[in-house]
């Protein structure tokens, strides 16, 4: 890993195309109006301009695997169902029985022929078509040549992860997600299984969340017990409809850190989990990095994980994926963690924080979930079985992690302050390029 004079890590002597940087874009230095996370009206159009209108990525593809799989999806006033069809398609109905409005799923996940409404017994097929209307002789058939079929939306599915849009006409997803497509691709996430899945309530507007989860900036300030093993130095990609891209490398000490040369516990902990011993191992803290790829390059050779695809960045670092308008994927070789900050129906200072978990396992000896990863010996990592959905309400811990619980503790204070007379509008540096990129998206989408 190299620096630029900003500080800024580079992978200039990098020749794998995954590390090619993009092309500079300029975002100019306007400040934006801070009323964007507190008014009412404001969360309004966002929702009928943002939301109605963009892909919005609804889940894992592992959870709709086979015929009949299904998965919700909410956000905002709106209920999803996304089901694997007959024919190994995707189709994805609002959560609404035509009949009374009754949704038809209360649970996250499951697996069935069809959907039965359990207000009234209203029958539909996987692919939304009605099969059966309980009593139909007592309809009048002017009534139910209204239609009775569920309505339904777009869905495609890309890189392992299914999207749905509202929208009448959107454009095609493999367009809307330009050249971070591939990029994900290479990662495979179809052939990995939720291995966790949190939802919190967070006392904040959703794009409080989008910001402080864009930026390694505050990880000295906020996050202290990562200093010694993520380095705040990042490089940072922007892409075309506020997608962008930041290497957060592992294994390195924080530019705030006192001691850039020595081993510390944390990056003896992720010296360990690429097997190397870090009792006897020689280099300084700055030659880590490149031995730990060095010893998973190793690993795969042995194992047979196929990690040639990837450069050695990708090997140690966190590659983090801003997908507009409301997501971020942080990418690792072993694992794929899915973020969602999901608006409010009512209140645009609160929304949910969602994290799912994806991990690949593989059963040879040797090969486990790193232990930065933060799973317990209760997680079942083999993909067998699909834990449940846990969901912590407003003013609850979230119990996602000391980093995360540190996250939903300072968000409401931030949130807070964006009320205040004496806040004009966020002042973005250079690490915080991705903020502002994402913002200048949203305002073009709102047309301001």
């Amino acid at each position: 890993m190299n620096y630029d004079v900003r500080g800024w890590a580079v992978h200039k002597d990098s020749a794998h195309p995954f590390d090619t940087p993009a092309p500079h874009v300029d975002n100019g230095a306007v400040r934006p109006d801070p009323v964007r996370y507190t008014s009412r009206e404001f969360a309004r159009q966002e929702w009928e301009k943002v939301f109605v209108q963009a892909w919005l990525m609804a889940g894992p593809v592992s959870d709709v695997r086979e015929p009949g799989d299904w998965m919700r999806f909410d956000i905002g006033v709106e209920s999803f169902i996304i089901v694997r069809t007959a024919d190994g398609g995707l189709a994805a109905h609002y959560n609404v029985c035509p009949h009374r409005g009754s949704r038809l799923v209360q649970g996250d996940v499951g697996s069935q022929d069809d959907f039965t409404c359990p207000f009234h017994s209203w029958r539909f097929g996987l692919d939304g078509r009605n099969l059966a209307v309980t009593d139909p002789e007592t309809f009048r058939p002017e009534v139910l040549c209204h239609g009775t079929d569920l309505s339904s939306v777009k869905v495609e599915e890309a890189a392992g992860i299914v999207f749905l849009s509202m929208a009448e006409n959107p454009p095609p997803l493999r367009d809307y997600l330009g050249p971070i497509l591939p990029m994900l691709e290479n990662y495979r996430i179809g052939e990995m299984n939720v291995v966790q899945h949190r939802r919190s309530d967070w006392a904040a507007n959703w794009k409080g969340g989008v910001d402080a989860f864009y930026e390694s900036y505050h990880l000295h300030a906020i996050h202290p017990q990562t200093m010694g093993m993520l380095d705040d130095r990042t490089h940072i990609d922007l892409y075309p409809g506020g997608m962008s891209r930041q290497f957060v490398p592992f294994g390195q000490p924080n530019s705030h850190f006192p001691d850039q040369e020595g081993i510390n516990p944390g990056i003896a902990v992720m010296l360990e989990d690429a097997g190397l011993d870090p009792a006897t191992f020689q280099g300084s803290a700055r030659e880590s990095r490149s031995a730990i790829a060095m010893a998973k390059r190793d690993r795969s050779a042995r194992l047979g994980l196929g990690y040639e695809r990837f450069s050695d960045a990708q090997l140690t670092d966190s590659v983090i994926f801003g997908i507009f308008p409301n997501a971020q994927i942080g990418c690792h070789p072993e694992a794929v963690f899915l973020h969602r900050f999901k608006p409010d129906a009512e209140d645009p200072e609160r929304f949910t924080y969602e994290t799912t978990i994806l991990y690949r396992h593989v059963d040879v000896p040797g090969y486990g979930a790193p232990l930065w990863m933060g799973l317990g010996d209760d997680v079942d990592l083999t993909g067998e079985t699909r834990p449940d959905v846990v969901h912590t309400g407003l003013g609850e811990p979230p119990g996602m992690g000391e980093v995360l619980d540190q996250d939903s503790d300072l968000l409401p204070i931030v949130q807070a302050g964006a009320r205040s007379r004496g806040f004009r509008g966020p002042l973005w540096g250079e690490q915080e390029a991705r903020l502002r990129h994402f913002h200048v998206e949203l305002d073009r989408w709102m047309g301001r």
